[in-house]
């Protein structure tokens, strides 16, 4: 079992399967990634070399947003609409519903936040 920019990926798979493991980078940027390298499409994980592996993550991390940073981003989008007080950011604060679900007859955990 290898690992790809943190991501587990089985050494039988595609390497255009294995690297779309890799959270924020899906089937389009991993064919671009892969002919970038000129990597063949049926290559196999177990088949690349340690330089072929190091380059594929070296060019993920140079050009796209991966997992944390994804993360971090999505925190830091969250925090500012609760630090301006906009309707989103008060409802993510509570834990209520955001998009105008109803919370009378579902959002079960919203329901059971209240009774506390």
């Amino acid at each position: 079992m290898s690992y790809l920019s943190g991501a587990k990926s089985v050494p039988d798979e595609q390497v255009r399967i294995a690297s779309t493991k890799i959270e924020g980078i899906g089937p389009k940027k991993a064919i671009q990634v892969r002919y970038r390298l000129g990597i063949s499409g049926n290559i196999k994980m177990n088949e690349l070399a340690k330089y072929q592996i190091d380059q594929i993550e070296q060019i993920i991390a140079q050009d796209h947003l991966v997992h944390w940073e994804l993360k971090r981003g999505k925190r830091e989008d969250i925090e500012r609409l609760i630090s301006i007080s906009r309707y989103r950011g008060i409802r993510h604060q509570d834990g209520s519903p955001l998009r105008g679900q109803r919370t009378h007859t579902n959002a079960r955990t919203f329901r059971k936040q209240i009774r506390k």
